[in-house]
């Protein structure tokens, strides 16, 4: 049985690796994040009958897209880092500020993205948020279509199930939210909570690949895609970013993550500020 250490992962492979990773994915691996591949990858590389990184890699070029052990790479050194209403403030704004913005044009269906929506506490924190406004201004709005796409098919099938256990529904969810809208499983021998039935029916989730195409998903009123393109080398956040503007409808909202800006990457939007947050409208 290979063990994946540090002593073993020679400069050529991690750069090998590193360019796997980036082409299929878009995630860009810095110079010396070794220790991440080892410490990521060493059970995998250890189950399986590779003796290195480099022969991991020339299996994974041969594997064909969606193959099982490229999705478990993948997988497995994707950061899956998510909170419930994280950062506070684009719900804020969703709610005080765009939602109405929406119901003052008359416009009475939606359609809103969560990319890179990972284990689904964002694309939920959204219905929340759309219901919370609806609960206040009953009829306002029609019909608001929530998408929810990740790259790991696996974080996908837990997000559509809708079921959290308290550890992860400590992390940001207000007690009060979780009295409204989620219900305890009394049928399972661990304590876990399901987000209700009518909050989970607004949404839909599918698997997809930020580098891939986005026409499938159609076009877009609001974009949520916070904290992820901090991991694309520029090339591919200006490729993302410019399909993104084409897949958002004019006078759109985009949400980027607080560390990430569009200043160099897109003049199609103006930039608001509002509730100490940011958002981008599509001009």
């Amino acid at each position: 049985m290979t063990r994946l250490t540090l002593a073993n992962i020679s400069a050529a492979e991690y750069e090998e690796f590193r360019q796997f990773l980036e082409d299929a994915c878009g995630i860009l691996l810095g110079d010396n994040k070794h220790y991440l591949v080892q410490s990521r990858l060493g059970k995998m590389v250890a189950d399986t009958s590779v003796a290195s990184l480099g022969e991991l890699v020339g299996q994974l070029r041969r594997e064909t897209p969606g193959g099982k052990l490229r999705e478990r790479v993948i997988e497995a050194m994707t950061t899956n880092e998510t909170f419930w209403f994280r950062d506070a403030h684009p719900f804020r704004i969703l709610a005080e500020h765009i939602l109405p913005d929406y119901v003052k044009r008359k416009q009475r269906s939606l359609r809103i993205w969560s990319a890179a929506c990972s284990t689904g506490q964002e694309p939920y924190s959204v219905s929340i948020t759309v219901q919370e406004f609806l609960t206040r201004n009953p009829g306002s709005l029609s019909d608001v279509q929530i998408t929810a796409t990740d790259i790991s098919p696996s974080v996908l099938e837990e997000a559509k199930t809708g079921y959290y256990d308290p550890m992860a529904l400590a992390r940001g969810l207000p007690p009060e939210i979780k009295g409204r809208y989620f219900q305890k499983d009394k049928h399972h021998w661990e304590e876990r909570w399901q987000v209700r039935a009518d909050i989970r029916k607004r949404i839909r989730f599918s698997t997809g690949n930020l580098l891939a195409s986005y026409a499938a998903l159609g076009r877009f009123d609001i974009i949520f895609c916070r904290n992820v393109l901090i991991y694309f080398s520029s090339e591919s956040k200006l490729d993302i970013l410019q399909r993104m503007t084409a897949a958002l409808n004019p006078g759109g909202y985009l949400f980027l993550g607080a560390s990430e800006s569009l200043s160099q990457f897109s003049d199609a939007f103006e930039m608001l500020r509002c509730n100490s947050g940011v958002v981008y409208r599509k001009k």
